[in-house]
């Protein structure tokens, strides 16, 4: 892992880390060959062209480069995550409604062909 992506994680809020550590272990598990750089001085998981960043926030974890058109069910299910600007953001306590199931639809959603 390139050294800057380390030194992001490891300057993560405690609260805030097991949800980005949770949400790493899904995007691996998804996409093991997935190749993880900093970008946008943010962590980011390239596979081929595609690209999904998860950022780390005041009350949470951001994900970018996910496609809405791909997680319909999701964004029903949980429309207070988007934001205006196509970003997920989750809260700790919105990660306690959310399923491991429901986290790899959105990571599908950005990392799968």
């Amino acid at each position: 892992m390139d050294d800057d992506v380390q030194a992001y994680i490891d300057a993560i809020d405690p609260d805030h880390r097991p949800l980005f550590d949770r949400m790493q272990r899904l995007v691996l598990e998804v996409q093991p060959d997935a190749e993880v750089v900093f970008s946008y001085k943010m962590p980011t998981y390239k596979v081929g062209k595609r690209r999904l960043s998860i950022a780390a926030w005041q009350h949470g974890i951001s994900i970018y480069g996910w496609r809405p058109a791909n997680v319909p069910d999701f964004l029903e299910r949980h429309p207070e995550l988007k934001t205006s600007k196509g970003t997920i953001q989750i809260r700790p306590s919105d990660a306690e409604g959310i399923t491991d199931d429901e986290l790899r639809e959105v990571i599908r959603a950005g990392l799968d062909g």
